[in-house]
């Protein structure tokens, strides 16, 4: 899961391309990078760590113009080297940069097509470097010295005819202006909004509308799937349909998780629709556990928090903060190695023993991934006195891997895969475990916005949006995402530099 943004403005964008990175820092925490055009020629800073280590003011004195996009991520298809590290960048035709959120499932075959059709060089093992190159191509293949928008978006239909899978990007090609575009499946997120200042209108394209909010851009709108937006230099605003046969297919993983609460996707408030999961979870606690004996409820922080506590009011339930959480530790599911796993969940969450001592206490988190988690959190209750700790989950188990952006572990490191709910109980060591149902789910996030087509399910039900994940792609997936051969992976840095300063 990564975050983009691109502005076109009328005075410098390296700050509010700066803030704009630090308001989606929750999409990644592994590197951040920014690349600005001025005077003919790019600027680029991107290294491993967050934005606020990134980009020092030596950094953001070189970033000079008044265009630019800028990344925040964390690895998915790719290694942790920030060799890896976003925007990408292609000197022909143009001058192009890009940032991408998401991740092409035909990686493999366009790699080979671009080295033996395209005569083009992939220098990382990046899906995000890939997706560049194909618009490049495309754009070169028009052969026109001087290009227009509508050239543009002809190259985002063909980048659409010949890539699968999740993408959402922005790019920037030099001279020209700012690039935004979705998959057809709109899988991934991505809005527009706009400001009006002194010097005229200006406009930013971002993963979600805080960072729109937070910057004081008003949200226009999410580009629809196969959509794609190019804004100019001279701030002129054009958007195209780029693809036939659109299904809006968001990833309902972005409800449950990963956005932030006070963000709207495809129409929908985030954190209403976290609301009424807690909700659909308390009338389920009803049907199956009509006689609990709850006392208290408390959220897993953050992102239960929201339906945690309507949870608790549909019960007619205590609801409390039972733990306190380390701000500095990053999100620990997507640490490869037990070992790093196990110590950081105890330095990132300590209990509050009064809130648990001879009580009866239900845990709320967002979801269960791996387990490991759960269960130090479940044996942390225990510690602080708790007398039962039960565990409810927002999600349904999560079962299979997830391959449209999110680094899921394999499948076989899934707690829930190949389990019952009562073999996931005694794993975490939990007195009693409800899971959200899947048609709960849908609805809770549906009822904000009917018109969306479907979600993408799949690391609940296996049932892959874009039709083309077969039991061989998911096997060569868990080969790549195993602890084993992430603990395997390269850490060295990358000297890049595009007429600017790299250096850590």
């Amino acid at each position: 899961m990564c975050g983009i943004v691109g502005i076109v403005g009328q005075q410098p964008a390296n700050q509010s391309l700066y803030d704009a990175l630090l308001v989606l820092q929750h999409r990644g925490q592994d590197a951040a990078g920014i690349v600005t055009y001025h005077n003919g020629k790019l600027h680029l800073r991107k290294n491993n760590g967050l934005s606020r280590d990134v980009f020092h003011t030596r950094h953001m004195v070189n970033l000079k113009g008044r265009m630019g996009i800028g990344h925040v991520r964390y690895p998915t298809a790719g290694s942790a080297s920030s060799a890896e590290a976003q925007p990408f960048y292609v000197n022909s035709p143009y001058g192009i940069a890009l940032a991408h959120n998401g991740n092409l499932t035909n990686s493999d075959e366009l790699k080979r097509d671009l080295y033996q059709d395209d005569l083009r060089h992939i220098n990382t093992e990046s899906d995000s470097e890939i997706l560049l190159n194909v618009l490049a191509h495309e754009l070169q293949v028009l052969g026109k010295l001087r290009i227009n928008e509508q050239d543009v978006f002809q190259a985002v239909a063909s980048v659409h005819r010949r890539c699968r899978g999740a993408y959402a990007a922005v790019a920037m090609i030099a001279g020209y202006g700012i690039l935004g575009f979705r998959d057809p499946f709109g899988i991934r997120p991505i809005v527009y909004g706009k400001r009006e200042t002194e010097a005229g209108v200006e406009y930013m394209i971002a993963s979600e509308s805080v960072a729109l909010d937070n910057l004081g851009f008003e949200l226009v709108r999410d580009l629809a799937p196969g959509e794609a937006v190019f804004i100019d230099m001279l701030g002129n605003l054009y958007t195209y349909q780029c693809a036939a046969n659109t299904t809006l297919s968001p990833c309902i993983f972005e409800f449950v998780y990963f956005a932030r609460p006070d963000s709207i996707i495809d129409d929908v408030f985030v954190h209403k629709a976290r609301s009424r999961m807690g909700k659909k979870l308390a009338n389920k606690i009803k049907r199956v556990w009509p006689d609990n004996d709850i006392d208290v409820v408390i959220p897993i922080p953050d992102t239960s928090r929201t339906a945690a506590l309507q949870l608790a009011f549909s019960l007619g339930v205590k609801y409390n903060e039972g733990f306190i959480k380390n701000r500095y530790i990053g999100r620990t599911f997507i640490m490869p190695g037990q070992q790093v796993r196990k110590k950081s969940v105890r330095q990132k969450l300590n209990a509050i023993d009064s809130e648990f001592k001879d009580k009866n206490v239900l845990l709320v988190d967002d979801s269960i991934v791996r387990g490991t988690t759960s269960q130090q959190i479940v044996q942390m209750a225990r510690d602080a006195g708790a007398k039962n700790v039960y565990f409810a989950s927002a999600a349904p188990p999560v079962k299979f891997p997830n391959v449209y952006g999110i680094d899921m572990p394999s499948a076989c490191e899934l707690v829930a895969h190949e389990r019952s709910e009562e073999e996931v109980q005694k794993v975490i060591g939990c007195d009693k475990l409800v899971y959200q149902d899947l048609d709960d789910l849908v609805e809770a996030v549906l009822e904000g916005n009917p018109k969306i087509d479907r979600f993408d399910t799949s690391c609940f039900d296996c049932n892959y949006v874009t039709g083309d994940i077969d039991s061989q792609y998911l096997d060569q997936l868990e080969l790549l995402r195993s602890d084993d051969a992430k603990s395997g992976s390269s850490d060295a840095d990358s000297g890049m530099d595009l007429h600017n300063d790299c250096d850590a």
